[in-house]
């Protein structure tokens, strides 16, 4: 049986999130641990350029132009798949690892595998990296209130 349509967009998204946000040497120390990926013909870059970031006033107002962001993207096929990753900066070697894991993990024989010893680590990595800046952000947090004076 297939899996829904839905579901497979909101995985592969989920994987993607991940991927975008893993450095090169984490995914490439991962990678080591299995079995080769099929090597890549590269279709698209990888391409070093800039994207605009917009930003919304109160998050419902009207949009704006907040700055440019350099990004890298690269395409590429391994096997019977096609991988893609944009990626922030510019670092062409993180690119290609994350389309490479992307075209992997669509390949139904290497999707579990990948996905227990590449994507699960990451995300526990990120999760665990985002958990300890928030303990530090809230350790810096002031509580205000106010006081008010009773009259008789």
């Amino acid at each position: 049986m297939t899996p829904h349509p839905d579901t497979a967009i909101a995985a592969r998204q989920s994987w993607m999130a991940v991927l975008a946000r893993a450095e090169a040497n984490d995914m490439a120390q991962l990678l080591a641990d299995l079995p080769p990926l099929p090597d890549p013909v590269i279709l698209r870059g990888p391409e070093v350029g800039l994207v605009m970031v917009r930003g919304r006033i109160g998050g419902g107002g009207g949009p704006f132009n907040l700055g440019e962001m350099t990004v890298t993207r690269c395409t590429l096929r391994a096997g019977a798949t096609v991988g893609h990753a944009s990626i922030a900066g510019r670092v062409p070697e993180r690119a290609i690892l994350a389309a490479r894991i992307d075209a992997g993990l669509q390949d139904p024989t290497l999707h579990d595998s990948l996905h227990t010893a590449v994507i699960a680590p990451l995300a526990a990595r990120q999760l665990a990296a985002r958990a300890e800046s928030a303990a530090k952000a809230a350790a810096t947090r002031v509580e205000f209130f106010t006081l008010q004076t009773m009259r008789t």
